[in-house]
């Protein structure tokens, strides 16, 4: 079979699977349903590690691309079918099927209950498959088809459990938030095909040094067009990927099912932006300004969803948050030109991410549906499995190794390297050292929310409660996956060590989850413990331009990496050094001195409260633009739509109609002396209109 072939099963085999089990899946039932769309996804994942290991260090070419068919073909705008395959495509290929056949498999378990199993396994792989063709995407117009295919599919997955109100508004949310990106994206597509003429890649990179003094005046500002394309197409990248501003959507997505929070935005939908932005590096070093608005921003988010996930209670969203942080580092370290770098944590991150939030979903799973960290503690010993798991990937997360050695989980390698190329950079650009201050602080707040996530949940006091409603709804089976509206939010903050009046030992404790759910959990805790040590040579090393060949593309200048393997010795402990103080202080607060979180919780300090409502955005949002564009859409209907067009128009016409119908009507009185008598008026009117005219 050929690679050309094998490859074009790989992405389509996903949408063949949700297309049987969306559109028969009531007929063919639950398992076949279940059994086809896992099954194409670990076909599909077997390909693309074949893919992966051929275009690498096999006997496939380096780079392909696969005509399938015309797609739109308007004058000079020609965009094909296609799938290109390369190294940047073949990793994507790579961290997208290994999390999602890992995700279906799991599943099985998470969503043995729901009555919906045909829709949503069918939901998962459209998924799938939109992601599949924005990675291997060879025209920005499959780009953007593949872009808004992951955001309707992850609006699908959001509001999956569609009878809650708090999913509905959570998948609006993030559908409208992401359009806001898209909408520069979209203008950022227009600029490049008003630059290039084309919006094939393959004709695009060769030429951009021809482009990149072209621009103009404006506002008496000289604008250069690349910097202007990339800058607009970075605002999808900022929604997609959940950067600062266009951040709100993602803790919100959490109220779709757990597997769905582990593919969409862990491993998949939200690193698209970092996909990009790496895939069009050969426009990227070409746009300085717009390299320094993705290294600021960048740096925003890794500091602001850190810090906010100090105080959140909802260990998904504790997640979601870190989801957030994380993603600021790879886009700073693409901002700085380390794109390599921006890539390596994204493949590990996808592994250790992905790891947290099953693992959250099993400790969930275990709870009978309780996310609240203040209502549980002491689950290590009735849930070893997930303990020990969670424990690997919060070392992974936290970048755990020894400076110096090839000891080190995934984050140690791809974390560091990160903050090291910040480092190198930073020796001539201000943003850039900004960007490295905030990475190392943001290194010591992951390490503590991270540690306080385990502390709260695994260790201290079990404050889990077991009352009568409890006890029933699990003994019929009831589980958070089973009831959408027995799932529980809690807004009002509680104390750490709140206890339920029927207090913790309870007829029915916590469990552990089925093997279907432990062994992705097992697959994924081996990724996060040697993806890094096993690829750091061949992404971010010596060796890089051999593994990448000619994927990535750094512009002669751009020396970043090479100095950052040259780092002080110090920049190499420094990470160790403040992830230990981040453990540190959780273990103080949360373990040495139990309840002292829940202490500074209850004052509602002004810092707390800052933290606990996210820097106050949405408040913020609400006040100006949700309010905003509700005022002015009831300006453009009561008074615009109803009072002037309305008014003026059919209803002031009709209303005009009716007031002269109704006044005609008065004088048909039906008396026959009334008619005779307006008829003599008629005729006295004539005969004096003919006297006056007899005279005249």
């Amino acid at each position: 079979m050929t690679p050309q072939l094998l490859v074009t099963i790989g992405v389509f085999a996903p949408l063949i699977a949700a297309l049987i089990a969306g559109l028969s899946g009531r007929r063919i039932g639950n398992l076949a349903s279940q059994a086809i769309t896992t099954g194409a996804l670990f076909l599909s994942c077997a390909i693309a590690w074949t893919a992966f290991h051929g275009v690498i260090w096999g006997d496939w070419p380096a780079k392909f691309t696969v005509h399938l068919l015309p797609f739109i073909n308007i004058g000079d705008f020609q965009s094909n079918w296609s799938i290109r395959i390369d190294t940047l495509s073949a990793v994507m290929l790579v961290v997208v099927t290994s999390v999602s056949s890992l995700v279906h498999l799991y599943s099985w378990g998470y969503m043995a209950e729901d009555p919906s199993k045909p829709r949503f396994f069918a939901y998962l792989s459209l998924f799938t498959f939109a992601m599949l063709a924005l990675v291997t995407a060879a025209d920005f117009m499959q780009l953007f088809f593949g872009w808004e295919g992951v955001g309707l599919a992850s609006y699908l997955l959001i509001g999956f459990w569609f009878h809650k109100p708090t999913a509905n508004a959570a998948s609006i949310k993030a559908f409208v938030v992401n359009r806001v990106g898209d909408f520069g994206f979209a203008l950022g597509i227009m600029t490049v095909f008003w630059m290039f003429g084309t919006i094939q890649f393959a004709e695009i990179f060769p030429r951009v040094t021809e482009f990149a003094t072209t621009g103009w005046f404006f506002a008496g500002h000289w604008f250069h067009a690349v910097d202007l394309a990339c800058a607009l197409l970075f605002v999808g990248a900022m929604g997609k990927s959940a950067q600062f501003f266009l951040h709100t959507w993602l803790p919100d997505a959490m109220e779709g099912p757990t597997p769905v929070s582990a593919l969409i935005h862990a491993a998949t939908m939200v690193t698209a932006g970092v996909y990009m932005v790496c895939l069009l590096s050969p426009m990227f070093e070409y746009a300085p300004v717009t390299k320094q608005i993705v290294t600021l921003v960048g740096a925003i988010t890794a500091l602001f969803a850190a810090t906010v996930g100090l105080a959140q209670n909802d260990i998904k969203r504790v997640i979601a948050y870190s989801t957030c942080s994380q993603l600021g580092y790879m886009f700073f370290a693409a901002g700085v030109g380390a794109y390599q770098a921006a890539m390596f944590h994204l493949f590990t991150h996808a592994f250790f991410k992905a790891l947290l939030f099953l693992g959250a979903g099993s400790v969930i799973h275990g709870m009978h549906h309780e996310q609240d960290m203040r209502k549980m503690g002491g689950l290590w010993k009735y849930l070893p499995v997930t303990y020990a798991v969670m424990t690997i990937g919060t070392l992974a997360i936290t970048g755990f190794g020894i400076p110096g050695t090839d000891i080190g989980l995934a984050g140690f390698f791809s974390k560091d390297t990160i903050i090291e190329a910040a480092y190198a950079a930073g020796e001539h650009n201000p943003v850039a050292f900004f960007a490295f201050l905030v990475s190392l602080s943001a290194a010591g707040l992951t390490a503590f929310y991270s540690w306080r996530l385990s502390f709260m949940t695994f260790h201290g006091k079990a404050k889990w409660a077991h009352d009568d409603h409890a006890h029933a709804d699990h003994a019929h089976g009831a589980d958070d996956h089973a009831s959408p509206a027995q799932i529980e939010t809690h807004s009002e903050p509680l104390p750490d060590d709140h206890h339920d009046a029927h207090g913790h030992h309870g007829a029915h404790r916590p469990h552990e989850s089925p093997l279907v759910m432990l062994v992705p959990l097992a697959l994924l805790a081996v990724g996060a413990v040697f993806a890094g040590y096993a690829f750091v040579e061949a992404f971010v090393g010596e060796d890089r331009n051999a593994f990448w060949r000619g994927a990535i593309f750094n512009a002669p200048a751009n020396q970043v990496l090479e100095h950052a393997h040259h780092s002080p010795t110090w920049l190499h402990w420094a990470p160790l050094v403040v992830s230990a103080i981040g453990f540190a202080a959780a273990w103080f607060y949360y373990i040495a001195n139990e309840g002292m979180g829940a202490r500074i919780a209850a004052k509602k300090g002004p810092l707390w409260s800052f933290l606990y409502n996210k820097w106050y955005f949405d408040e913020i949002y609400e006040a100006t633009f949700v309010r905003a564009t509700r005022l002015l859409g009831d300006l453009f209907w009561k008074v615009g739509d109803q009072k002037i067009i309305d008014g003026l128009g059919p209803d002031g016409v009709s209303a005009v109609s009716y007031d002269v119908g109704r006044r005609a009507g008065l004088l048909q009185t039906g008396y026959v002396y009334h008619y005779a008598f307006v008829m003599l008026l008629g005729v006295l009117g004539l005969l004096t209109f003919a006297v006056f005219q007899w005279q005249a």
